[in-house]
């Protein structure tokens, strides 16, 4: 191996030591030095959907190729084929984990109605801004990727999980209401998504098409909703 050979206090090789410098000298650049090194052994989805976003975030979801991810995560243009057969299953990929910190970053506001069911309930629509202005890259992967849910049930599945808390939360404020004037919890949480994602895209996301808004985008989104409780006649929108 080569030198230099590091030497114990008791006159011995650190052979450990020697070996780690060894690899060290062969993990450097290996994207023709654009900084990002080669990734780690068992660590080639997570290098790659690392890469995903950061193409995702610079060209939108439709602007990368597989070709460029694997560049990017330093590893050979064969390299990603272990794990994803094309371009949009890595995609798909992107965006079902963007769906799955969508719902938990909704779960968390929603907190399972605590402490006021429809104070809380408010709080879900400030937290899908939060996550669109926070999140860009995952959300354009998850919104404005087109891709086509049957071909992929895993992006099925964690769209229906990240929608079942506004569900959950839909069912619970709609329960505040004697049971004959209670609308639908479906039709209530889909307004309310249809909502929130109107303002997120309208005037939250960065790019060429956002609106200016003379007020928070959050007062906005709390003012729609208030207007719409009342509308229903719920609790708290008096």
């Amino acid at each position: 191996m080569a030198g230099p050979f590091f030497i114990r206090a008791d006159g011995w090789i650190d052979l450990a030591r020697h070996v780690k410098a060894f690899y060290m000298s062969w993990s450097g650049p290996t994207d023709g030095g654009s900084g990002r090194r080669g990734y780690h052994h068992g660590n080639l989805r997570e290098a790659l959907i690392e890469a995903a976003l950061e193409l995702i975030g610079a060209k939108g979801p439709a602007g990368f190729t597989i070709a460029e991810a694997a560049r990017l995560a330093g590893v050979s243009p064969a390299a990603p084929y272990r794990h994803f057969r094309d371009a949009e299953a890595l995609l798909a990929d992107v965006a079902v984990r963007g769906f799955d910190r969508f719902a938990e970053r909704l779960a968390k506001a929603w907190n399972g109605g605590r402490p006021e069911v429809v104070r809380t309930f408010e709080d879900l629509g400030r937290a899908y801004l939060a996550f669109a202005r926070e999140e860009p890259a995952y959300y354009a992967a998850m919104f404005d990727s087109r891709l086509a849910m049957e071909a992929h049930p895993g992006l099925q599945a964690a769209s229906d999980r990240a929608f079942a808390v506004l569900r959950e939360a839909a069912d619970q404020v709609a329960a505040t209401l004697p049971k004959g004037r209670r609308p639908p919890s479906l039709m209530m949480a889909l307004h309310i998504w249809a909502m929130a994602h109107g303002i997120a895209s309208l005037f939250v996301r960065e790019g060429p098409s956002r609106r200016k808004l003379p007020m928070a985008a959050e007062d906005l989104l709390e003012a729609g909703v208030l207007i719409y409780l009342q509308s229903l006649g719920l609790a708290g929108g008096e």
